[in-house]
């Protein structure tokens, strides 16, 4: 589900898995509605999508959550312009020490919060008419408090009734195991469950999460030369464990909003400005490829793989 509508999977192409427009850091309860300028964003956002498709790419993956900076329109209108398939999200973002977790999430019951959630499914978000292709929860560390067992608890109950895969800001693999362990009490597979941030973890969970069909998403790519090391020796690890059909590529690149009231200036963190969302095609690609990747390995990463985790179907155990 894009967010000019329904697409086949096989229409995404090369995909970004984990990408984001703007981001507002103020949290749930200081920003009571979007505080950036439409149009500002657009015109900041456009020229770096155009250059992404130039590069090949077909699609991205709009991960911003509600109470976030989540902007529906914007991103109708940067797809309307560019002729890029963009998903976007329902679900609640429980990361950094539920900052940006509205009121009702502590006191409703998993049910409830699913009941949101599956409305913005069905009508829509913020009366905009786009529909959400996925959902994105946020986490922390290690086993996890009630709270964020509630939301996955809720994600359950969604994928479910929709088929939507859930991708989950995942502090360390500790948390994605509990992930995965809370889905099955739930009968959903794991195969519903994006690691997102999985570079955190320096390999062995990675695997381990991987055989029980968990998507491992290495979503913090820039082409400093430590990273492109690590990201290499993620994927040829994975690789030498036939696992590669379990990996999702992105860059995590945004623009936040600057300020703490009112209207805010944009930013663009997470990368240069005058190469966001490109690092994977100008550096990852070509090192994998000089690494030994063939053609075929290439397109399970960035075609099959996000075109199987994103397809919309019920994944039950």
């Amino acid at each position: 589900m894009a967010v000019l509508g329904p697409i086949a999977p096989d229409q995404l192409g090369i995909t970004l898995a984990h990408e984001h427009t703007v981001v507002d850091f103020l949290g749930a309860e200081k920003a009571k509605a979007l505080r950036h300028d439409l149009e500002d964003a657009f015109t900041t956002i456009l020229p770096h999508l155009k250059k992404l498709k130039e590069h090949g790419a077909r699609s991205l993956v709009e991960c911003t959550p509600n109470y976030i900076g989540r902007d529906a329109r914007l991103l109708k209108r940067l797809s309307q312009a560019t002729g890029l398939n963009i998903l976007t999200n329902t679900g609640y973002y429980g990361a950094a020490g539920n900052k940006f977790l509205p009121q009702h999430a502590f006191t409703e019951s998993a049910e409830q919060l699913a009941a949101r959630w599956l409305a913005e499914w069905r009508d829509g978000i913020d009366g905009s008419g786009v529909r959400p292709g996925f959902m994105k929860l946020g986490v922390g560390n290690g086993k996890l408090p009630e709270v964020h067992t509630k939301l996955v608890r809720a994600a359950a109950q969604v994928h479910l009734q929709t088929g939507l895969t859930t991708a989950i800001h995942t502090g360390d693999g500790t948390a994605a195991l509990d992930e995965a362990r809370i889905l099955r009490e739930e009968s959903v597979a794991p195969s519903a469950l994006i690691w997102v941030h999985a570079q955190n973890d320096p390999g062995p969970k990675q695997i381990e999460a991987a055989k029980l069909g968990v998507w491992v998403s290495l979503d913090g790519y820039n082409a400093a030369e430590k990273t492109r090391e690590r990201y290499k020796k993620f994927l040829l690890d994975l690789k030498k464990e036939k696992l590669l059909g379990r990996v999702l590529l992105s860059h995590d690149h945004f623009w936040s909003v600057e300020g703490e009231g009112g209207r805010g200036s944009l930013k663009l963190h997470s990368g240069d400005a005058a190469s966001a969302y490109e690092a994977i095609f100008t550096h990852l690609l070509p090192d994998l490829r000089e690494a030994g990747f063939d053609e075929g390995e290439i397109q399970q990463l960035t075609v099959r793989n996000p075109a199987d985790a994103f397809a919309i179907r019920v994944r039950k155990l």
